[in-house]
């Protein structure tokens, strides 16, 4: 493609003369990264976490760059543009080396603090049940249509989305979900894609050590509304969230106010419930829109996932999807990897492994599980509550993530104690920290007696397994479909499902045995 097209709408503040610079030059790529700069390719200068693109220009050079996009004034040779924001200038960039590859596409994002991926999943169940070609951007994997990509960040940078999206395109896909986090917004990684349809899930505590403040990390998600979705598009706001409400008021300021669909609990929302039926074999509950009741039935369980279900629904009707889709794509969604996800190998006792990382995330796993209890309880006579003599224990087994936000260790200590029976407090990612440090941060919340510590994430889902009784809860938080533990820069292989399987089988060898 000439370097014409590819700068087609992109500002830049300084280049060469028209006579040094050659804007029918053919670029054959781009890149970010100098080692996979090959000739003829542009190269666009970025800082990151740890390193600095501008650092690197003399080597895409080396390798054969014939352009190079830089923050800052550099006498590298050859033709260079100054821009005020390397991340602004690759999005618009990379859009028009990939063809505008949305504006082809139906595209929903979902952004929040929970809830994304398996509202993705739902979402592309209900939509494929419609008869259509679907692509997917999510935190566990990317996946155009059946094909199924690694994926290393929740919201990819520009240069892959907007490639992501071509390919999809290229695939046949119609439609694409993606879930936007609030470091893609921020670090505009899905600038100049165009959303149909932008759903907000929740917004609760995380991620501070990046945004700093809850109103900062608002400001990031509410960019795909304000920002990012079409003029014609539809929010679909959580009406239940508190920030869904500051959502819902700075929408309504705008001209958007005729494309907004709520969800929640709440009889008010335009999408809800009634009659939830919540159990270990899954939801059923009634789904009220616009005069008309419709029964929904899913594998999934617990009252996040009413929400999630809701959510999914709500995109849905705004892309038009007919009812029977919907309720079908439902039925046909099956557990998310990781996500409330039951382990059951014949063992007397539930086992669930989760993505619960935050403070609100822990605390709807836990309750959720006392529900579920509660509810199978009083279908069996067995009492479910918290306490209560010879009741089914709840077993929490949580660490948090070094090298992020430490104001949550406590809280989620303090709360994991205070709705669990018992709770294990180990290891998560360390990262470069001490686990030990992150654990003693962790029990700094923590008033009671009723819990141990052991560093070793093994060796607590075992203790966790063979503490538990018939009936019993094991929890297993934090890291949900992650295949890794990462300790001072090294990630091992580690999965906390194969890791729960294990000590299932081992406490039933032993059963066996005796």
């Amino acid at each position: 493609m000439m370097l014409r097209e590819i700068l087609t709408g992109c500002s830049y503040e300084d280049a060469p003369s028209d006579a040094d610079m050659d804007l029918d030059t053919d670029i054959q790529g781009m890149a970010y990264d100098s080692r996979n700069v090959k000739q003829r390719y542009l190269f666009v200068a970025m800082k990151g976490e740890k390193f600095d693109g501008h650092d690197f220009v003399g080597d895409a050079i080396r390798r054969g760059a014939a352009v190079i996009v830089t923050e800052k004034e550099m006498h590298a040779g050859g033709t260079c543009l100054l821009v005020k924001d390397s991340r602004k200038a690759i999005a618009c960039m990379a859009n028009n080396f990939y063809e505008r590859p949305s504006e082809s596409l139906t595209l929903t994002g979902i952004t929040g603090t929970n809830g994304k991926t398996t509202t993705t999943y739902i979402l592309k169940s209900v939509l494929e049940s419609w008869g259509k070609a679907v692509g997917l951007i999510g935190t566990i994997r990317h996946m155009i249509r059946d094909t199924v990509c690694p994926a290393l960040h929740t919201t990819p940078e520009s240069l892959e989305f907007h490639g992501l999206l071509r390919e999809m395109l290229r695939a046949g896909c119609s439609h694409v979900i993606s879930e936007v986090s609030s470091h893609a917004l921020a670090q505009h990684r899905t600038d100049y894609v165009n959303f149909d349809a932008a759903v907000f899930t929740n917004l609760t505590r995380d991620h501070l050590d990046y945004h700093h403040t809850m109103d900062e990390y608002f400001r990031a998600k509410e960019r795909l509304f304000l920002e990012l979705l079409d003029e014609e598009g539809t929010s679909v706001v959580n009406f239940d969230d508190q920030y869904g409400k500051r959502l819902l008021s700075r929408l309504r300021a705008t001209d958007r106010d005729r494309h907004i669909l709520t969800y929640g609990v709440n009889e008010e929302a335009d999408i809800t419930v009634r009659n939830i039926r919540n159990s270990f074999s899954g939801l059923a509950f009634t789904l009220l829109f616009r005069g008309h009741a419709y029964d929904i039935a899913s594998s999934l369980m617990g009252m996040p996932n009413v929400y999630n279900i809701l959510s999914a629904a709500g995109a849905a009707v705004s892309l038009g999807v007919p009812p029977e889709a919907i309720i079908d794509g439902v039925a046909k969604a099956g557990t998310v990897t990781g996500r409330f996800e039951r382990i059951d190998y014949g063992q007397a006792f539930y086992c669930f492994v989760d993505y619960a990382h935050t403070e609100d995330a822990l605390q709807r796993l836990i309750s959720t599980a006392r529900e579920m209890l509660a509810h199978h309880g009083a279908l069996t006579g067995r009492e479910g509550h918290q306490g209560g003599a010879g009741s089914p224990r709840i077993i929490t087994v949580f660490g948090c993530g070094g090298d992020r936000y430490r104001g949550k260790r406590p809280a989620m200590g303090e709360l994991a104690a205070r709705l669990s029976d018992f709770v294990i407090v180990t290891s998560d990612n360390p990262r470069t920290e001490d686990p030990l440090d992150i654990i003693r941060d962790i029990e700094g919340g923590i008033a009671g007696k009723n819990y141990l510590r052991e560093p070793d994430r093994k060796k607590a889902i075992q203790k966790a397994v063979d503490m538990a009784g018939e009936g019993d809860v094991v929890l297993v938080a934090g890291k949900g479909h992650e295949d890794y533990q990462e300790i001072k820069g090294i990630r091992f292989p580690f999965s906390d499902r194969e890791v729960l399987k294990e000590g299932i089988m081992n406490k039933l060898k032993i059963r066996h045995a005796q």
